[in-house]
């Protein structure tokens, strides 16, 4: 009984955490700190429901579906860890609620009766106008919600984060006691510390946490929901029907499809887990050893953040931190770098099949699945109302919503979906309904009784334009609104229809539990982000390092790259980048380098930690489906991968693979065409020299340079254009010469 009742506040916690997102982050009826405060309760109360504190706490449930498989000691200890665990999640969630409950309250105008009158303002005020004058209650309850905060993200993503955030906290305090070599600062109290922290908008609820509200968990549910429409095993089914003939076919497929729904996932080891369980196996059959296939699922899922136009949410993320800079430029700025990255795996997975024909190793037949074309019209639907949106400059968090309003639509007429006519017309009715009765809301706006009231925000917005003609961008704007409203009705009428329940829950859920480990991580992250803006640690960090490299800007990226791989072993890559580019966004941009360029190289590095060993994520979660070794799968992938970690030196010193212009300059489209040349040349290069073979197998000699022709054309222009423009020529008459002297060959098979 206690089982069930909490799995359905499991399951009502993770509805309305989906729907309280899109209404709150589409409507501001909330003041922005109330707002985060309710987003980061509900994510850290289904953090304590779902996520044990124990390693072990998960026994009891598995002694329950196999009683026989423990004996007698060992039930007893589990069920003590059990109840210990039960306990301890409870207090925390109870915790939550008071804490980040008690932020709301003190936020929101319509609790002011509650908030503590001020001497100086003469009347009671809220939270945030106290600020360095807070009372005892408002300290204590700082100092819980931090300890809530650092174990919820240490059940989340381990200790890595939360032990670097205690790091922080105790720099902070110590910093007038500390030696010069640990940047020293005049210090702040603990009164201070937790008033930057948690209490006000700098720290927990933050630009972190404000990120993930506002972009990264909306597409969250983006991708549940486009999971839930089919449009996931179009994705699978697409990229069979275009390889199936092609050599290494079930590897390549494995390359688009873990492309394009890590573009839409944003996580590595989700990607590997969807995807991996149909292409590895596929793989398997054609040839490639169990570490291999699963480093190629891998190698390609920790990329798929990269692609645009979706990027998994990180472009949305750098729109915080990049001044002046729009989510196209963003997307502009990804397509080349990302190009080049998936052209290096095609190439390695096609060069590796060659190899294995040449040598005798035939693959197993196999067949081409029919693409479903409703679902593929649901996918290529909800990207094409993504970036139409974009570009017709509306806001990031609006263009996914209505994204997400077209996948709805669609997936109620999908034809795979066992359900009768009725019910699905039904569903149509209620959004129609709720968009028709909300644009009648218009009229109620002049009412005197809801000028400020919590629901004046949520009533539609007039199509006239104040010059007295009908605009029909406003119309438009007004009528998205009114969609949204409609869309939340169709998920209403979803989870109360018994057909459409059982779908709809399991979207919601698992949007909920892919964006649990986020809001904990941001959470955490914010604590840092709450200290560096209060204190001068970041500067002096910051001037420091540029000290030490002198103006070196290839050692401050080699620096940067260190860090930024150390930083994201364990953790999801956008928490990384959030990191990163808190302590270190700046220097780059000080040095020289263009801040998009600056940003997206952080941000790579911290993808590529999911296939770094020995902390490999990706890595791990593929071979577990592989049943592959895990350390020499992590080492396959991170060979795979090696264009990844080439890639950001070459845009920082050739930012024409970015689409950008040195400072100062134009950018002229030769430039590009050169750079896009030499990189894809030395692409070519070192895929044949990871997989030996270039039109017939290659000798370890020949291997070796090919290796350096690599090198030279990928190498950024260090020594300037005219030294770059040497290398890169160079490196291509190497490959050239190899080609012209080495005639493809007759397989031992038989076949080319």
């Amino acid at each position: 009984m206690l089982h069930k009742s909490r799995s359905l506040l499991i399951v009502g916690l993770s509805i309305l955490l989906c729907l309280f997102t899109i209404v709150f982050v589409n409507f501001n009826a909330l003041q922005p700190q109330s707002a985060l405060a309710l987003f980061s309760l509900l994510g850290l109360l289904l953090c304590f429901l779902t996520t044990p504190t124990f390693k072990k706490a998960n026994t009891e449930r598995n002694s329950q579906l196999e009683p026989d498989g423990l004996n007698e000691t060992e039930r007893k200890s589990s069920s003590w860890l059990s109840v210990t665990d039960a306990l301890i999640s409870l207090t925390g969630a109870g915790l939550a609620v008071l804490c980040f409950g008690y932020i709301f309250v003190q936020t929101e105008p319509i609790f002011a009766r509650f908030w503590p009158e001020s001497s100086v303002f003469t009347r009671p005020v809220s939270l945030g106008e106290r600020a360095g004058d807070e009372n005892l209650l408002d300290y204590w309850i700082g100092v819980l919600g931090l300890v809530l905060v650092l174990e919820a993200a240490r059940r989340t993503i381990g200790w890595v984060v939360p032990a670097l955030a205690i790091v922080f906290i105790l720099h902070a305090y110590f910093a007038p006691q500390l030696p010069d070599w640990l940047f020293p600062h005049q210090g702040r109290t603990p009164k201070q510390i937790v008033s930057g922290t948690f209490l006000q908008s700098m720290g927990v609820l933050g630009p972190a946490t404000s990120v993930m509200f506002k972009f990264v968990f909306l597409f969250v549910i983006f991708g549940a929901f486009l999971e839930m429409s089919g449009a996931t095993q179009f994705i699978i089914d697409f990229s069979h029907k275009l390889f199936h003939k092609s050599v290494g076919g079930p590897a390549k497929i494995a390359v688009l499809s873990s492309g394009l729904m890590g573009s839409l996932s944003g996580s590595a080891v989700a990607n590997a887990v969807t995807t991996g369980a149909f292409t590895i196996p596929m793989m398997r059959k054609s040839g490639f050893k169990s570490h291999e296939a699963a480093a190629v699922e891998a190698a390609a899922g920790s990329g798929g953040a990269m692609v645009p136009p979706v990027m998994g949410a990180a472009a949305y993320m750098m729109l915080e931190f990049v001044e002046n800079i729009t989510f196209l430029q963003i997307v502009k700025a990804a397509i080349i770098p990302a190009a080049l990255y998936y052209l290096s795996l095609f190439l390695i997975v096609h060069f590796h099949a060659k190899r294995q024909i040449h040598l005798g190793q035939n693959a197993l037949p196999y067949s081409a699945k029919s693409v479903p074309l409703f679902e593929g019209l649901v996918f290529f639907g909800a990207l094409g109302c993504l970036v139409i949106l974009l570009v017709l400059n509306f806001s990031p968090f609006k263009a996914v919503t209505g994204s997400l309003i077209l996948i709805l639509l669609l997936a109620v007429f999908r034809d795979r979906v066992s359900i009768l006519a009725t019910p699905k017309w039904l569903a149509l009715i209620s959004f129609v309904a709720v968009l028709f009765v909300h644009q009648l809301s218009f009229y109620f706006g002049n009412l005197e009784s809801l000028q400020h009231s919590l629901a004046r925000p949520f009533l539609a917005t007039s199509w006239i334009h104040p010059d007295g003609h009908i605009s029909p961008r406003l119309a438009f704007e007004s009528l998205l609104n009114s969609c949204i409203l409609g869309a939340l009705g169709l998920i209403l009428f979803g989870l109360i229809h018994p057909l459409w329940r059982p779908r709809m829950v399991q979207a919601l859920k698992s949007a909920a539990a892919n964006g649990i480990p986020l809001i904990a991580a941001s959470a955490c992250v914010g604590i840092i982000i709450g200290i560096v803006q209060t204190t001068p640690v970041a500067s002096d960090f910051s001037a420091v390092i540029k000290g030490l490299v002198e103006s070196n800007l290839l050692l401050a990226l080699i620096g940067i790259m260190v860090c930024s791989i150390v930083l994201g072993m364990g953790v999801p890559s956008v928490v990384c980048y959030l990191l990163m580019a808190t302590l270190m966004g700046s220097l780059l941009s000080e040095m020289g380098v263009p801040p998009l360029a600056a940003h997206l190289f952080i941000f790579y590095y911290g993808m590529m930690s999911m296939v770094t060993p020995p902390v490999a994520l990706a890595a791990y979660a593929a071979a577990s489906i592989a049943q592959a070794p895990i350390m020499r799968t992590a080492m396959t992938a991170f060979r795979y991968s090696l264009v990844g970690f080439a890639l950001p030196f070459m845009f920082v010193y050739q930012p024409a693979l970015v689409l950008l212009a040195p400072q100062g300059e134009t950018l002229q489209w030769m430039d590009v065409l050169l750079a896009v040349g030499a990189a894809a040349m030395g692409v070519l290069a070192l895929s044949a020299a990871l997989m030996g073979y270039l039109r017939r197998p290659l000798g370890p000699g020949v291997r070796v340079l090919l290796v350096c022709a690599a090198i030279l054309l990928l190498s950024p222009n260090i020594g300037g254009i005219v030294w770059g423009t040497i290398a890169n020529l160079v490196g291509l008459a190497i490959i050239i010469v190899i080609i012209l002297l080495r005639p493809e060959t007759q397989s031992k098979a038989g076949a080319t």
